[in-house]
């Protein structure tokens, strides 16, 4: 069996596992998966709503979905890179809901990133994730 991902937020960096992430995971020799950035597009085809909580939910669903075709879960996250346009503080706290239920406790490393524009000019945020496969 495939050793945990050791998480750590060391006192010299600012407590990250209060907010709900690390600020370092440590990951054995193993298996990786690079999961491509989830936005808001169904595979039904359905346009993508305009509301930004709306679209992280559809986001969060095509990651569990990802994670779920690799047999891996959410503690087998490594890190994960959250793009969006219009990044404000604000902002993230609408998406950090859904992002961190997903996570279902598991407190990988996360990244976000401020971006002029994503693959289409309907979409608000992307989600990008290095997975340890399980053993």
């Amino acid at each position: 069996m495939t050793q945990a991902i050791v998480r750590m937020n060391p006192s010299t960096l600012p407590n990250a596992a209060e907010m709900g992430y690390s600020q370092i995971s440590i990951v054995e020799p193993g298996r990786m998966a690079y999961i491509s950035g989830q936005v808001a597009w169904r595979p039904n085809g359905e346009p993508v709503p305009a509301d930004l909580v709306a679209q992280m939910k559809i986001v969060v669903t095509n990651a569990k979905a990802a994670l779920g075709a690799l047999g891996a879960s959410p503690e087998d996250i490594v890190i994960a890179r959250c793009f969006m346009t219009d990044l404000t503080p604000a902002r993230l706290d609408q998406i950090f809901p859904p992002l961190l239920e997903m996570f279902n406790g598991a407190q990988p490393c996360i990244t976000g990133v401020g971006v002029a524009a994503l693959a289409a000019p309907e979409l608000q945020v992307e989600l990008e994730l290095t997975v340890r496969l399980p053993g």
